[in-house]
């Protein structure tokens, strides 16, 4: 049996024996990226359930009306800074992209195609966000890269074209890219605004901007809010509270701890569980040609995720990130 060595053991160590190190809390990240993947697939089938109840712009509206007031609880228990000057344009920015402009696209493109082609269309925002980070972030353009991007493409002229079993049509197919544009674009922004934000206020000051701006579709839900089932209603309740208030919070706490491209290629598995709960909850099981044409576009992901290979360093010589740069002009 190992023994402990206090004399031997670092002052804070020893006053502070229950306290988790680093090591302790390497499961953190990967159990919120589970919750993350299975709250955000539930998504897609629960805005499927409630799209003949309401409109888009009011089930986005009242599903970001429950996330920010369950996170303005959250906010207020533990009292992190709210965001100022070029972080709080940041976090407004993606909070309108991503929590208003992006749910209320998916909410339209669930009107027109089930809940597993939609969650595909939406899972191509890895290769978006590849594409974008080489334009603006420098990361270029690598063989992988664009290899993945012919396949992707490959796969939504399938889905597009193939159908995807009980509801599909072009202009469907057509929202559900825009709102992975939307999506992959607000990753970028938020990846940047959490440099110096924590993920709790991020996510609420992100909420709440999302729902300022669709505070015009208010009439409309409070008229289709009056109209709906008991059931309709939970189901909104639960969409703003799990797939936006918590799983949003975890996602944000992941993303602080690891890099936004491989994130986001975790979400690649939303599309197979989507399916599954779809299947089992709404009896929407896609045609093959959409599972063909889904499958082409997490491989075109997966290798547009790869390497161009190992660079052996050499001895005594700083990697190319490192080496010298002509000084900037004062």
């Amino acid at each position: 049996m190992p023994s402990l060595d206090v004399a031997s053991t670092p002052p804070s160590a020893a006053s502070e024996p229950n306290r988790p190190t680093p090591s302790d809390r390497t499961w953190i990240v990967p159990a919120a990226t589970v919750a993350v993947v299975l709250q955000w697939a539930s998504a897609f089938v629960a805005i499927r359930q409630v799209g003949d109840t309401f409109s888009p712009g009011p089930l986005a509206l009242a599903r970001l009306t429950v996330g920010s007031l369950a996170l303005a609880v959250l906010a207020v228990r533990v009292r992190r800074p709210l965001p100022r000057g070029k972080t709080l344009g940041l976090v407004v920015a993606y909070g309108v992209f991503w929590f208003a402009g992006y749910t209320v696209v998916l909410n339209a493109a669930e009107r027109h195609l089930d809940a597993g082609t939609a969650a595909l269309l939406v899972n191509f925002a890895p290769i978006i966000v590849a594409v974008l980070a080489g334009l603006f972030m420098g990361e270029g353009f690598p063989r992988p890269l664009m290899i993945g991007i012919v396949i992707a493409f490959a796969g939504v002229t399938l889905i597009a074209f193939g159908g995807s079993g009980g509801h599909s049509d072009g202009f469907g197919v057509t929202l559900g890219l825009v709102s992975a544009l939307l999506y992959a674009g607000a990753v970028l922004i938020q990846k940047i605004a959490l440099r110096s934000i924590d993920p709790v206020s991020a996510t609420w000051v992100g909420c709440v901007a999302g729902t300022v701006a669709l505070l015009g579709f208010a009439p409309q839900t409070v008229n289709e809010v009056s109209r709906a089932s008991a059931g309709a209603i939970v189901a909104v309740v639960y969409l703003g509270l799990f797939p936006t208030a918590v799983a949003f919070t975890l996602w944000a706490y992941a993303l602080t701890r690891t890099d936004a491209g491989r994130l986001a290629s975790t979400t690649l598995t939303v599309p197979a569980i989507t399916v599954l709960m779809s299947w089992a909850v709404l009896s929407e099981v896609p045609t093959a040609l959409a599972l063909l044409g889904g499958a082409m576009c997490l491989t075109g992901v997966a290798i547009s995720r790869r390497r161009n290979g190992f660079r052996r360093s050499t001895p005594g010589r700083p990697p190319r990130s490192a080496r010298r740069r002509p000084a900037a002009n004062a």
